[in-house]
């Protein structure tokens, strides 16, 4: 085995996420959520949202791109600096989707800007090489398609398009390209071009989404008991109230699937039947 270490984080996100399937009350508490980050200071979701995932084509996806470039870079640079990578790329992709979200409710899961952040190190760290899409038969030049992710996932952030935490994704690619940098400052003197493209694109994109009029203002969460009138501190109160009643749900749910329907006691019959109605009528 020549990426141990890449073996370790794929199989220990594996079982976290497998675990939070099975306990929606733990998935509740590791999810990315602004509000339980400031106002709760609970600081840990800003890793352990990186360790859970929406469902097994979310993990398959993230762990296959993962794989992919972490493996190079482990097995030619060791199993620290690719660990070091990592975690400050998930860490960078949770700092800046806490920045821009701080004033309104957001939840968000997976380890995408870790991987980001592999991949974007990766393009220096080992020139030359290129990234294969599934859709195109040749593959991409490393720095084009460090281009075209930023200025795509920029936009698509921007039109919010799909529930995918494009932010994150930009946070740990920009976090992943400057940790690389600062390990091995000689890459830029090797390509300086290409460096100054990627870095100078990523930094304009991360004073625009930090500066953008879309996320300034509204509700800030450093208070824990803030009072806060108007729609949206409504909005928030609604959500709250149905992801309970879906954790709920889901506990009975899963005692169904493990100890049959008749494992249920009237009154549990009686509730399950009522969220149901009232989630998905």
């Amino acid at each position: 085995m020549n990426a141990p270490a890449t073996i370790i984080v794929l199989v220990v996100t594996g079982l976290a996420t497998l675990f939070a399937f099975q306990r929606p009350d733990i998935r509740e508490k590791w999810i990315f959520d602004p509000q339980a980050i400031l106002a709760d200071k609970e600081y840990y979701r800003l890793y352990t949202s990186g360790l859970i995932h929406a469902d097994w084509m979310h993990f398959a996806f993230n762990a296959f791109s993962f794989y992919s470039f972490a493996e190079y870079i482990e097995e030619i640079y060791g199993a620290k600096v690719m660990l070091l990578i990592y975690g400050c790329s998930i860490l960078g992709g949770s700092l800046l989707s806490l920045i821009i979200h701080r004033h309104h409710e957001y939840r968000a899961l997976g380890a995408s800007g870790g991987v980001c952040g592999i991949i974007f190190a990766s393009i220096f760290l080992l020139p030359g090489g290129s990234i294969n899409m599934f859709f195109l038969p040749i593959g991409i030049p490393a720095y084009l398609y460090a281009v075209i992710f930023l200025v795509g996932s920029f936009f698509a952030h921007h039109k919010q398009l799909g529930n995918i935490g494009h932010d994150a994704h930009l946070g740990g690619a920009i976090v992943g390209l400057l940790v690389a940098t600062g390990l091995y400052p000689n890459m830029i003197i090797a390509a300086p071009g290409m460096f100054a493209l990627v870095l100078g694109l990523s930094l304009v994109i991360l004073v625009v989404l930090i500066l953008g009029p879309n996320h300034s203002g509204g509700r800030s969460f450093w208070k824990k008991n803030e009072t806060v009138g108007g729609e949206r501190a409504r909005s928030y109160q609604e959500n709250a109230d149905r992801n309970e009643k879906v954790a709920e749900l889901d506990g009975l749910l899963d005692k169904v699937a493990k100890q049959g329907i008749k494992s249920l006691s009237d009154l549990e019959r009686e509730r399950m039947e009522q969220l149901s109605k009232e989630l998905y009528r």
